[in-house]
């Protein structure tokens, strides 16, 4: 259904939209425009953010964008990615959510591509907008993310989108097929005092899983034996089995205005009230137990591993925005959370249940404001209840130096309960089954972030977690969940800057990275460092701009997480040593109006002297690939 609604939205408006035709001003890399029409310019086409961050359409050829083009649509700098499109990413680095303070569902490894309400964005658009996106896969299959959006009125906008994949993959047994359907509301009154943005998400990302390369296989894909070439042929422990996220989420967030609505006015008091609810259902199938690779099993044929979950979050918020007080917001809510299975297991170790629930009362404010030269930022939240009580806070000051150098720093501090599949699993696999009563995970962070245009842009973290909850085998091969009783303690430095010398250009990024307190269990590589050597300039009178060159990606040698297919989760491994290992990719980019149409040449050392690398342990990187694709923006 999704996807025939997709065809028909296309169908629908392409016969609007002709590239060549276009009369928006053409903004080149430069961002000088080609010929000036009294038309709705670029900067009118609005993305908002639920937060009401507002940034405007960019049809723009930068490495920026190169680095972005990819099955997340976002840059992957500290992320690993497995041999297929659609599959899972292995954390070179740690991504630790703050703002969240409730437990999150499990099966992490399969949310990278699932879009939560932070994820969604809204839009305000002088004429129709559509966008489409396309990009080569591995092997037999495609991905497309298309997107439209109109404003049937100035204060009524709509959008839907899809996001598909499918493909097979260059081993055997891969398969991904995914979908993310997003349709989004964006209004408000002509007094401006009400306001309204909603969205619906529907999302199915399903991956055959073949448990990785058999021991073997491993030793003929680490010679790099001709014969491997065609991987089709390395057998894998298993081809039966397949994990499935679902998911479908309703968010409204809207605002009314007592006074202050239009722009001009200084002082605003207003009311907001945001209603999230979301559904998931992870899902484990396998037609014949693999009981060598997970242990002893229930039944040997049928396996069906299945969770649900629901969350409801109902807050209200009172807000005041003054010109010298700055905005101060206050808020209190309710949110429901329920997580549960269809039956109990009882194992020698006692009853393992089938539900965990709570009821949460949640209270916070955050304050922001520019004072004595300071852009002053805080937030903080408490949730209370039965279970699963937990807190946050959040502080920052930003400086600004001079016209060409930004200061920011501040703390970030976090208490919440381990991920729900700590807490509790069930599994056809006797091993996989267990409840527990995991304390809160806390960790604060202190952190900074120096733009020097002159130099280069810093950031940096210093990063303490107590009670650090982690995936790890039990000795017997089992991957099982354990609570680190002492603290876990790094340090993340950053570094990026771009040097252009005429039409060339390099851009660096290096990431630092040391753990002083608990390397057993939380790993991560010292060292990680991209650089792209390009060329850049206009062809053909200008109606051409491409870009093209070189990017080298580089991470130490460290002992790099395993994966869990039954869990979808990525696990602490201490036994081997992975990475020490370039990647280096030729792209040659090209602009043609608003069309960006990308060629890559992907992993081109291991064309010259063969692949025998890793993502995970047992899970190949991907060999030399040809990959191409466009992302195209029509106006109307």
């Amino acid at each position: 259904m999704k996807k025939v609604l997709l065809l028909i939205t296309i169908f629908n408006f392409s016969f609007f939209c002709h590239a060549q035709e276009q009369k928006l001003p053409n903004r080149g890399a430069k961002g000088e425009a080609k010929d000036s029409v009294a038309e709705p310019t670029i900067d009118l086409f609005k993305i908002i953010s639920v937060e009401n961050d507002t940034t405007q359409v960019d049809t723009s050829l930068t490495i920026q964008k190169d680095y972005k083009f990819n099955y997340l649509r976002k840059d992957l700098f500290g992320l690993l990615p497995f041999a297929n499109t659609g599959q899972t990413y292995n954390a070179l680095t740690e991504f630790r959510d703050f703002n969240t303070i409730k437990p999150k569902f499990g099966a992490r490894a399969r949310h990278y591509n699932f879009m939560e309400p932070q994820d969604i964005n809204y839009y305000h658009v002088p004429t129709p907008l559509t966008e489409l996106y396309f990009k080569t896969v591995p092997e037999q299959g495609q991905q497309l993310d298309a997107f439209f959006t109109v404003n049937t009125s100035e204060r009524l906008n709509f959008s839907v989108a899809y996001k598909g994949v499918r493909a097979l993959g260059k081993f055997r047994h891969m398969l991904t097929s995914t979908g993310n359907f997003r349709t989004t509301l964006n209004y408000q009154t002509k007094d401006r005092k009400y306001r309204a943005k909603a969205h619906f998400v529907s999302q199915d990302l399903m991956n055959e899983e073949n448990g990785g390369l058999t021991d073997d296989a491993l030793q003929s894909y680490v010679s790099k034996e001709e014969e491997f070439e065609d991987r089709s042929v390395l057998d894998v422990n298993f081809e039966n089995a397949e994990s499935t996220l679902y998911g479908k989420g309703f968010f409204l967030y809207h605002q009314y205005y007592l006074n202050g609505a239009q722009d001009s006015i200084d002082n605003k008091l207003y009311f907001s009230h945001r209603l999230d609810y979301s559904y998931k259902k992870f899902q484990y199938l396998q037609s014949n137990s693999a009981n060598s690779f997970f242990g002893s099993s229930f039944q040997s044929t049928g396996l069906r591993d299945e969770v649900r979950y629901e969350n409801f979050s109902n807050t209200v918020a009172v807000n005041f925005d003054n010109s010298v007080l700055g905005k101060i917001s206050g808020r209190a809510g309710f949110s429901s959370l329920d997580y549960w299975y269809e039956s109990v297991f009882v194992g020698e170790d006692g009853v393992v249940g089938d539900r965990l629930d709570g009821q949460l009362l949640e209270v916070g404010g955050s304050y922001d404001n520019y004072l004595g030269g300071f852009n002053l930022y805080g937030d903080i939240a408490f949730t209370f209840g039965d279970n699963f009580s937990g807190n946050h806070i959040i502080a920052s000051a930003g400086y600004q130096i001079d016209p060409f150098n930004f200061l920011n720093f501040g703390l970030k501090q976090t208490s919440r309960a381990p991920n729900l599949n700590f807490l509790l699993y069930q599994s056809n696999y006797i091993d996989y089954n267990w409840q527990h009563a995991y304390d809160n995970e806390n960790a604060q962070s202190l952190f900074f972030e120096l733009s020097a245009q002159k130099i280069a842009n810093f950031s940096g973290e210093i990063t303490q977690i107590q009670n650090y909850t982690y995936f790890a085998s039990n000795g017997e091969g089992a991957i099982k969940p354990f609570q680190s009783g002492s603290d876990v303690r790094y340090v993340k430095l950053k570094a990026q800057r771009e040097f252009k010398f005429g039409k060339f250009a390099l851009d660096n990024t290096i990431l630092y990275q040391k753990v002083s307190d608990g390397g057993d269990v939380f790993n991560v590589p010292e060292l990680l460092t991209r650089n792209s050597l390009y060329y850049k300039d206009f062809w053909f009178d200008k109606a051409l701009y491409l870009q093209t060159g070189f990017t080298f990606n580089y991470f130490s040698s460290y002992q790099m997480d395993g994966y869990d297919p039954v869990l979808a989760e990525f696990y602490v491994q201490n036994e081997s040593n992975y990475g020490a290992y370039p990647l280096v990719d030729f792209f040659f980019n090209g602009k043609v109006d608003q069309a960006r149409i990308f060629f890559k040449l992907e992993n081109l050392n291991f064309a010259l002297n063969g692949n025998n690398n890793f993502s995970a342990p047992r899970y190949p990187h991907n060999d030399f690939m040809i990959r191409f694709g466009i992302v195209w923006n029509f106006f109307l």
